[in-house]
């Protein structure tokens, strides 16, 4: 979505009923000290996800989840991108997830999925890497 000249645009959110909120946090801030921009929301549902990354208008696409539904989410979120032929959206997935549900959810389509203790510069490498300027 992006253009040449333009900063990086991530939109950056979280369930409403998920209270963990502190990885998001810390990783908005290590965005936007690398000069991307991020836009922050909790939502309810995958669609609005989607509807707020079309809005909004970003490259990226992160999710974070620490309430266990993160299967879920992924796959209906994955689901709602094809419905909109948004299928080449990057999406990044952060929370404590098991080893074996990460590669599932790159099977899905999640490009990259960060935990506790993963080094935030991934994230920025990550998303920076998909530019093109």
């Amino acid at each position: 979505m992006n253009h040449q000249d333009e900063k990086i645009r991530v939109l950056l959110t979280k369930r409403v009923t998920d209270a963990h909120d502190r990885g998001v946090k810390y990783i908005a801030a290590v965005l936007r000290d690398a000069g991307i921009e991020v836009v922050y929301m909790r939502f309810y549902t995958p669609e609005e996800i989607v509807n707020a990354a079309i809005q909004e208008d970003v490259d990226v696409i992160g999710v974070s989840s620490y309430g266990g539904a993160h299967m879920y989410i992924a796959d209906e979120l994955m689901k709602q991108l094809k419905k909109r032929s948004l299928n080449n959206m990057r999406v990044v997935f952060g929370g404590i997830i098991p080893e074996d549900e990460i590669l599932e959810l790159k099977k899905m389509g999640v490009g990259l999925v960060v935990g506790p203790g993963d080094p935030a510069q991934g994230v920025v490498d990550y998303v920076k890497s998909g530019i093109r300027s």
